[in-house]
């Protein structure tokens, strides 16, 4: 049998951009996407995932690519209304993005799993690929702060990632198990490898390896694992993954990367501009492929996931 499907997992911005081009070169019965959940809450009554829902954008070709997030042509009625109501506007939900969070909200009051509503979305918006929640259950991440634990969205949005990092747990874990098709895809004979999209280690893939069994499951494989860092020259182009590093107290590095996933790893992809971090990381044992990351369009996007697959042995067409 070739072993040819891949198991991306993704979080965040950059993650949904890598997830999209592996879905340009990879047909859907070879690549399994599996989203972070821990981003999701409960937001004026209804249910928002917005790592499942930047990858499903970007899959749609709906994605804003100007602004980073939310769906292109997006319009703002809603929530002027809302706010001039004295409702909560510190999360910012566009018309159309309204729209999906409603669609999944009523559908899971009606009795659907994410993972049937997803499912169900993903198909009415036209994508053929597999985009899964980590799991059906809830799992929240959460920041520890010198205010406090505060839920990410909490922490991310409404302050900002001012407050100082002090770590990250994730509440639901243990106790979440994978969702059916996560599941299905960790133990497929055809499984070839394992791909981490460019997300933040701690807030976006970290919840991915908190669900019961996956990080145990990962250790066992027997199938290249690549990780494409998600630093920039030396620091992260969106979000608090820099900030994070320092308050954590470890250096803002590719070498961190490598540490927090630790035995796990096989192959790290890093950016050109990261070029004098190879030698070290080679020195412990790992295989480096360093090239341009910063995807601004759908041929960066492919150019990278064809790198990402070279380096885990994955042929593509």
């Amino acid at each position: 049998m070739t072993k040819k499907h891949v198991l991306a997992l993704s979080g965040g911005v950059g993650g949904a951009k890598l997830a999209a081009g592996l879905a340009a070169v990879l047909a859907p019965e070879d690549l399994t996407i599996i989203v972070n959940t821990g981003d999701d809450f409960e937001h004026l009554g209804l249910t928002i995932c917005p790592d499942i829902d930047s990858v499903t954008y970007a899959l749609a070709g709906l994605n804003d690519t100007v602004r980073g997030w939310g769906v292109k042509g997006e319009t703002w009625q809603t929530m002027a209304m809302l706010r001039g109501l004295g409702e909560a506007d510190w999360f910012n939900l566009g018309d159309r993005d309204m729209g999906m969070h409603i669609a999944r909200s009523w559908r899971l009051r009606e009795g659907e799993t994410l993972s049937q509503v997803t499912a169900r979305l993903t198909c009415n918006l036209g994508i053929a690929h597999a985009i899964v929640p980590m799991s059906d259950a809830p799992l929240r991440t959460q920041v520890g702060t010198d205010e406090g634990w505060l839920d990410f969205q909490r922490y991310f949005v409404a302050e900002q990632c001012r407050p100082v990092a002090t770590g990250v747990r994730f509440e639901g874990a243990p106790g979440a198990t994978p969702s059916p098709a996560f599941a299905a895809a960790l133990a497929r004979e055809d499984l070839g490898a394992i791909v981490i999209c460019p997300s933040n280690p701690y807030l976006s893939v970290d919840p991915i390896l908190s669900v019961d069994g996956v990080r145990e499951a990962l250790a066992q494989r027997r199938v290249p694992l690549v990780a494409v860092s998600p630093l920039v020259g030396g620091t992260s182009l969106k979000g608090p993954l820099a900030k994070l590093l320092g308050e954590l107290g470890k250096p803002v590095s590719n070498a961190s990367i490598a540490d927090h996933y630790g035995d796990l790893l096989d192959h790290l992809v890093i950016d050109a501009g990261d070029a004098g971090d190879e030698g070290g990381l080679r020195a412990r044992g790992l295989c480096v492929t360093v090239t341009p990351t910063v995807m601004c369009g759908a041929e960066d996007r492919e150019r990278l996931a064809r790198v990402a697959l070279t380096a885990a042995r994955i042929e593509t067409g």
